[in-house]
């Protein structure tokens, strides 16, 4: 005996499936932009963040030509950021309270590469670039101050 399949049956059976055609939720999944480069984003906050380094492409600096330039200008022995603070420090989160203020020193800033927007910043013996328009971080060097 075959079941006769109703308008109403069909239009509850669409409206089910809804949900699994739908966007991911809001602060998560990843989109491409006009020139097919693919972002992730995640953040609880919404604030979208670019794979691509906040849309900069790549850093133009090896963690071992930082650390180069830190050692030639006397910039080591710096101590590590506390356990609960440096597992904090991640791209694309926000830049952990108390160490907003600790600047590059301008010898060495003078060797960095610079870019538009961003801001190289020291945490505890780790190099970060930040984003100054939405105050996250966009790369952690570790350990370059050591």
């Amino acid at each position: 005996m075959h079941r006769a399949i109703t308008i109403p049956s069909l239009v509850l059976a669409s409206l089910l499936a809804l949900p699994a055609l739908a966007a991911p939720p809001e602060g998560k999944g990843h989109k491409k932009d006009k020139d097919g480069h693919t972002h992730s984003y995640s953040e609880p906050s919404g604030v979208h963040v670019d794979a691509g380094i906040g849309g900069l492409g790549s850093i133009s600096i090896s963690t071992g030509d930082a650390r180069r330039i830190a050692e030639r200008h006397g910039y080591v022995g710096y101590s590590a950021l506390p356990p609960g603070i440096r597992k904090n420090l991640a791209r694309g989160k926000p830049l952990p309270p108390g160490i907003a203020k600790k600047m590059v020193p301008a010898p060495m800033l003078r060797e960095l590469p610079v870019y538009s927007g961003h801001e190289w910043r020291v945490a505890g013996d780790d190099l970060i670039l930040v984003s100054l328009g939405n105050g996250l971080i966009v790369e952690v060097m570790g350990d370059i101050f050591r």
